[in-house]
């Protein structure tokens, strides 16, 4: 059953991911790097964090470098925490939205970095894994 229920929790962050990182894509990119630059980060990480989001999300749904792509995804809630979301508090106020999504999928993002992926995955599969 363990199996089963991790193999559901990474398919439902890939697809979260997957979505926010195309989301970042559609109307232009350019709205998700001047945003970025407000934040004082340099505009062409949006592109970065854009396509790790994108293709760390398929991956993590495949279960394909879930280590690698769970530590990555970890590392954008992580900056995203500390540079968009912590002033705004843990709910948010004035209809902005708070860290505890960020948070939440940070936390699971950085469990299948520490623990991989179940047995129902492409990992298993190529590297012969249980």
């Amino acid at each position: 059953m363990q199996n089963i229920g991790s193999t559901i929790l990474r398919v439902v962050l890939g697809i979260i991911f997957a979505v926010h990182g195309y989301q970042k894509f559609q109307g232009g990119i350019s709205f998700t790097a001047d945003y970025f630059s407000s934040l004082g980060i340099p505009g062409f990480m949006a592109y970065v964090v854009a396509i790790i989001e994108l293709v760390g999300g398929a991956a993590i749904i495949l279960g394909l470098g879930t280590r690698l792509f769970g530590a990555l995804l970890t590392a954008t809630m992580v900056v995203a925490i500390f540079t968009a979301k912590l002033s705004v508090g843990f709910i948010g106020e004035n209809g902005l939205a708070g860290y505890e999504l960020d948070l939440a999928l940070g936390a699971i993002a950085l469990y299948f970095a520490l623990a991989g992926a179940s047995s129902y995955s492409l990992d298993a599969k190529l590297f012969k894994k249980e």
